[in-house]
């Protein structure tokens, strides 16, 4: 079954969905993390959780919208209310699922809030899976996504819209935000066994060679695959990935 509902905490109302086939009988619950852009209806969110939910029937996928995104009615994106999100998100998972076990499935954007997440705060997932996690996402919003028009925007003090299924709205005192964060200036050896990246090799938003570098610098599994773009378009490239995130996840299931 899937459930919508509203989670009232921080200070705003976070829209969430929970897809599961016994919501009283969690015990696996795996928190997804959508990219720039995206929401909690995207489809590779949906194709991974009817594939878990096939094959572990005391499993539930729980994602959400993050700040100004999807039916979000924060007006402008921060790092803040990312974090905030989040740390309210997995407060809720704990208190009302009760699970015995929690996962994290990142892409792009996601994936870099989740890996921001672990270095603030510690790690909360028994496992962590990031599919082109955006680990230079300053880099990428600058060189990759921000027009020309947007960048004469923000310099002279005018929010920019950018991204892909919704626009969202940010500032010049967001990309000050993430000039600052160097997810590389952290050491995640010691989380390095519970983590897993998976990276295509023709991404057109992040850079193979930063994920890589950022996977050897910290001792990371990267599984790459062949000419998949950002968002895994292929289907096939797309099962491929989910079939690696489950025997990732499978050995620490409950």
């Amino acid at each position: 079954m899937t459930k919508y509902f509203n989670l009232n905490a921080a200070g705003s109302s976070i829209k969430c969905k929970l897809c599961a086939n016994d919501p009283r009988a969690v015990r696996n619950l795996v928190v997804y993390g959508h990219g720039f852009g995206g929401h909690k209806d995207n489809h590779a969110a949906e194709r991974f959780a009817e594939t878990l939910l096939s094959k572990r029937k005391d499993a539930a996928l729980l994602t959400f919208d993050l700040p100004a995104h999807g039916d979000d009615v924060k007006k402008r994106l921060t790092l803040g209310d990312c974090d905030a999100y989040l740390r309210e998100v997995l407060a809720y998972a704990q208190a009302e699922l009760h699970p015995a076990a929690v996962f994290g499935y990142g892409t792009s954007f996601g994936g870099f809030l989740f890996l921001k997440y672990l270095a603030e705060h510690g790690n909360p997932f028994r496992r962590l899976a990031l599919r082109c996690p955006a680990v230079d996402i300053y880099e990428s919003l600058t060189t990759k996504i921000l027009t020309p028009k947007d960048a004469e925007a923000l310099r002279k003090g005018r929010d920019a819209e950018l991204g892909f299924d919704r626009k969202v709205r940010v500032n010049q005192a967001f990309f000050d935000e993430l000039r600052i964060v160097d997810l590389f200036a952290h050491d995640y050896l010691d989380y390095a066994d519970d983590l897993l990246i998976l990276q295509g090799t023709a991404d057109e938003i992040v850079s193979y060679d930063a994920v890589s570098r950022f996977a050897d610098q910290n001792c990371i599994e990267l599984i790459p695959f062949d000419r998949a773009d950002h968002r895994f378009h292929d289907p096939a490239k797309m099962g491929a990935a989910i079939a690696e995130i489950m025997k990732f996840f499978a050995p620490a299931f409950q």
